[in-house]
């Protein structure tokens, strides 16, 4: 490991190192301290807030130390030392913080003596932690299991240094781009009272606020009932103050000048303008309760300018209520407002469907950050996906290293970033993030190592253990270090509690005979690497061809395959297994057991048969189109153009990419393929391997061309028989699926504006259309958008190049370029045709093993198969039982030596499948089968820092006489390992083993 690395890592040990013991908390901090006005008043919370962007159009490093203050002035660190003096001076001042990014930065420099004075402010709930995730997440292309990792990072710095009383009781997503109902369920699974957001649609926000229904119980689950419902709000101004009451120094609002013997005395008029403000706020809001956040982005870097003036501002409005003034103002945090709203004694209506998309303006959506920087978002999920392998091989190796991969859990953090993994910032941003994750995994590469040095030896070892590699650039078929080699190895570990077989391809640049883990021989297709992969721009490799092989992996665990060419062996008159046989440009067809693909001499695909349900499904057209970006000025919304928030094609009909296709069909032994050259960047390989149930749809867009002035949005689109009548179904961050349907609203009488960007959703994992008899769904690898613009039509885009601005703030067109050239893609669907009653039991578990792909780490052992295999161990599962096909591993990660933070699901949804829609039970005991056994089991609220049986939320009663009053089942203990779960539901635990 490199002295780079080994420094990060020390550095980053000091989150897991209690900086100092939390103070006794002083019985001040909660709902029992909060003021909650006066019965007849219109009462006004006033809540100091800044808005921290965990990177934007500065990094995230930039913006703490405010470095770059040419791009954008903003400094966290003043803000944060410039606030707790404030609040120290007088102790009515209130503040809240979010984002945990930035303040554990502040806190690693500060003295004792300071820390200790904010733990004395939290105790006191002046100073109020909201939401505290790593970061702010977005929540349209984020995947759920990201969600809970990065607010768990930031409720166990919380918990660690400030107690009962750092614990947040809300969700605050002021700035996010659109709002998903399963990020309403996980708040209320992690304990959340509330939650509190700033953008709707402009439709949806007036018709709220004229019928006074800006607050509501968000119900977060079709399949979890009461528990996952989540008491949300809108606030009036996104998160900014009233118009003129910005006392911050970035602001040039008027000061509030008290002096009546000076000339500018403004009293009169300042408190007037705000009763105005109040009264007209109160119009849209249903109690006597109203929030006005103070704050903004990066404000309070002089604290004091804002509350001297708040402080002047409290004291007079609040002197007109001896001249009849019904206005009440003082200090408050959201929570205290929540709770005021608790406390009001009336029912609230009820929403049960998402805030996508929503628009800014008549033609403004926020939809194309669904697509945009799809190379990151790919990324985003390759890391996500190392990080959860090394948590295991940490944990079931017992080397006690979770401090040394810490920089990939905070890099994780700090990408679901509602401006970072959504494609929203400036370029230098987007590599600043991508640089991080590269470190993090680099710090996470080392964990594995060290795992496997414990993992790989047999107890008769006398070799020293080779060091395993990861080859990251396998998605252009690039894996340098095993270029000409005579021999190396490729270990895969599956990180699910089931075993999969699983399809490995290897850049190489000669044959290589492939033993299993028993020594035997493996079969696999030597293929060509396509012309359209050879040049992509940056790939070095010499490779020009790739071994393509299938696997079984045992359940959490791995197996070794040793690699030796061919020209090594002494025997090298081996006859070639592998059988090819290839067309061009002509018609031909792709079957297996299950699959018939069909495509006509010109790469049409024309129809796939299920041949085990016996039905075929006809389409008319598959392939890439792009709709051009609108150019606009955005000086008015009719001149709105696209750019990286917002998807705004200028026409609705989508135009082919190229009016001609070359299409070559190959067969082999364990895949075929039908391989379609577009134009020069676009292609894509239609994949049926042996055995398979699925068609995996590979693609490559790119360099999208410009020379003609255009930008262009790239789609793949599907278009088939299958009677959709208007609807389609798309997932929430990978998790539940919502039933959507063109130019509609369930929750209000929606006007078209935009005909194709106002039916585009986040597609985070999978979408699908279905008639009674059949189902089409399309997985994807990353977040993308999409829709269904016609009936039997799925449309998802891949990628973008806007040459516009969209005048959100970024000063930038989404206009990617590497090497010289715009930016290469090249990414995966996987489709699957089914009935609608069967679909669910593979594109689940499909689903799942896309997100949590075996890891493929590589090594140079320099010894011969027979001197390997007896000192290795070539395969190993940390399970010695089958578990159930419903039940998900989603955490296993190693807390201490003997303790263990575990999440298990459901991830089947209520009535989707006749079999697995059943709840179902593991026994814990069996992940620790290795380990020894438990002694000691909490089950924990979803986030981890807090036992379930201590969460206690507010009650909320709904205008149809129903209430959210939880009716949890009770908590596991240790006397019993057995967990039983219900469709769709998470639980957490502490586990002790001995």
């Amino acid at each position: 490991m490199s002295i780079a690395v080994h420094t990060v890592i020390a550095c980053f040990t000091l989150i897991y190192i209690c900086c100092g013991v939390p103070l006794k908390p002083s019985n001040t901090c909660g709902y029992d301290v909060c003021n909650l006005g006066k019965p007849d008043k219109l009462n006004v919370h006033i809540v100091p807030h800044t808005h921290d962007d965990v990177g934007w159009l500065k990094t995230v490093d930039q913006y703490y130390y405010g470095a770059r203050n040419d791009i954008q002035h903003a400094a966290v660190q003043y803000i944060l030392d410039s606030v707790i003096p404030s609040l120290v001076e007088n102790s009515d001042r209130r503040f809240i913080y979010v984002e945990i990014a930035f303040f554990w930065r502040w806190w690693l420099q500060q003295t004792e003596e300071m820390r200790n004075t904010v733990r004395q402010l939290v105790n006191e709930g002046r100073l109020e932690f909201i939401s505290g995730g790593w970061s702010m997440n977005d929540e349209g292309v984020t995947h759920y299991n990201s969600i809970i990792d990065q607010h768990s990072l930031g409720a166990e710095f919380l918990r660690d240094q400030f107690g009962q009383c750092g614990r947040p009781k809300l969700g605050w997503q002021i700035d996010p781009f659109g709002h998903s109902k399963q990020v309403a369920s996980l708040f209320a699974h992690m304990g959340f009272d509330g939650l509190f957001f700033g953008r709707v649609d402009v439709q949806d926000y007036t018709e709220r606020f004229k019928t006074k229904t800006m607050e509501m119980i968000w119900k977060g689950s079709a399949n979890l009932g009461e528990d996952s419902w989540l008491f949300s709000g809108i606030l009036p101004r996104v998160y900014e103050a009233p118009p003129s009451f910005c006392f911050d120094v970035h602001c040039q609002n008027e000061p509030i000048k008290d002096d009546p013997q000076l000339h500018d005395y403004n009293v009169p008029e300042r408190v007037q303008a705000f009763i105005d403000a109040a009264h007209s706020q109160a119009t849209g809001y249903a109690t006597n309760h109203i929030i006005n956040t103070m704050g903004s982005d990066f404000q309070y870097e002089n604290a004091d300018e804002w509350y001297k003036n708040l402080d002047k501002l409290i004291k007079y409005v609040n002197a007109q209520q001896g001249n009849g003034s019904d206005v009440n103002i003082f200090y408050s945090t959201p929570s205290c407002y929540l709770y005021a709203l608790n406390k009001a004694n009336r029912t609230w209506t009820t929403k049960s469907d998402d805030f996508f998309p929503i628009s800014f303006n008549q033609h403004g959506l926020w939809n194309g950050y669904f697509t945009s920087r799809p190379a990151l978002k790919r990324y985003e999920r390759y890391s996500n996906n190392i990080l959860q392998v090394t948590k295991q091989l940490n944990a079931l190796s017992n080397v006690t290293l979770r401090h040394a991969f810490f920089p990939l859990s905070e890099a994780m953090g700090i990408a679901q970033h509602h401006d970072a993994v959504s494609g929203t910032e400036k370029q230098h941003v987007a590599d600043d993030y991508a640089q991080r994750l590269a470190q993090g995994i680099d710090s996470a590469t080392y964990v594995v190592n060290e795992a496997y040095k414990k993992l790989l030896p047999k107890y008769n070892h006398s070799l020293t253990i080779p060091a395993q590699f990861l080859c990251q650039f396998s998605n252009i078929s690039e894996c340098l270090p095993i270029e000409g080699q005579a021999s190396f190895t490729l270990t895969l570990w599956n990180p699910t509690i089931h075993s999969v077989q699983h399809v490995v391809r290897v850049p190489v640049t000669q044959k290589y005979l492939i033993r299993s883990p028993t020594g035997s021989t493996v079969a696999a297709d030597f293929m060509s690497i396509s012309d359209q992969v050879k040049n992509i721009p940056g790939r070095t490799s010499s490779a020009q061809y790739e071994l393509v092989f299938q696997v079984p992996l045992p359940a959490l665990g791995f197996s070794t395959y040793y690699f030796e060419s061919k020209s090594s062996l002494a025997d090298n008159k081996r006859k070639e297994k592998s059988k090819i046989d290839q067309t061009h440009n002509e018609a031909c067809v792709l079957q297996n057991q299950y699959l018939r693909v069909e495509f006509d001499q010109q790469g049409n695909l024309k129809n796939i048969t299920n041949q085990e349900r016996n039905f075929t499904v006809q389409f008319s057209s598959q392939g890439f189109y792009w709709y051009t970006s609108f150019p606009g000025n955005n000086s008015r919304p009719e001149f709105q153009a696209s750019g990286a928030y917002f998807f705004r094609p200028l026409t609705s009909n989508p135009l082919p990419v190229s009016s001609s296709r070359n299409v070559t069909c190959t067969h082999m032994d364990q895949v075929q393929t039908a391989y379609i050259v577009y134009n020069q960047w676009c292609s894509q390989e239609v994949r049926l391997y042996d055995q398979a149930n699925t068609v995996e749809i590979e693609w490559i867009v790119g360099p999208i061309p410009i020379e003609d002035g255009l930008g262009k949005e790239i789609i793949i689109r599907y278009d088939t028989d299958i009677r959709s009548n208007q609807y389609f179904y798309t997932d929430a961050n990978g998790r539940e699926v919502l039933e959507r349907k063109r130019d509609y609203r369930p929750s209000w009488n929606y006007t078209v504006y935009e005909s194709v960007g106002g039916n585009y959703y986040p597609v985070a994992s999978r979408i699908w259309i279905k008639d009674n008899q059949t189902q089409m769904t399309i997985l994807t690898d990353r977040s993308e958008g999409g829709s269904s613009m016609h009936d039997g039509s799925i449309e998802l885009m891949v990628h973008r190049r806007t040459l516009h601005d969209d005048s959100q703030g970024v000063g930038e067109p989404m206009n990617e370029t590497a090497y010289g050239t715009g930016l290469v893609v090249r990414g995966r669907h996987v489709l699957i045709l089914e009935t609608p009653q069967l679909s669910a039991s593979h594109h689940r578990p499909t689903a799942q093993q896309l997100f949590m792909s075996p890891l493929q780490t590589y090594a140079l052992p320099g010894i011969s198969y027979t001197d390997y295999s007896n000192n290795y161990r070539q395969t190993w599962s940390s399970l010695n039982e089958s578990l159930p096909y419903n039940v998900h591993l989603l955490t296993f990660d190693q807390l201490a030596a003997n303790v263990f933070l575990i999440r298990v699901e459901h991830y089947f949804e209520l009535n989707e499948d006749a079999t697995y829609s059943k709840s179902a039970q593991i026994d814990l005991d069996s992940l620790f089968n290795t380990l020894g056994k438990i002694k000691d089991l909490a089950e924990l609220t979803l986030a981890g820092n807090m036992p379930l049986s201590e969460m206690k939320r507010l009650v909320w009663q709904t205008n149809d006489h129903q209430s959210s009053n939880l009716k949890l089942t009770k908590s596991n203990t240790s006397k019993s390992t057995i967990v039983s779960l219900n469709p769709m539901e998470i639980k957490t635990f502490q586990v002790t083993i001995e």
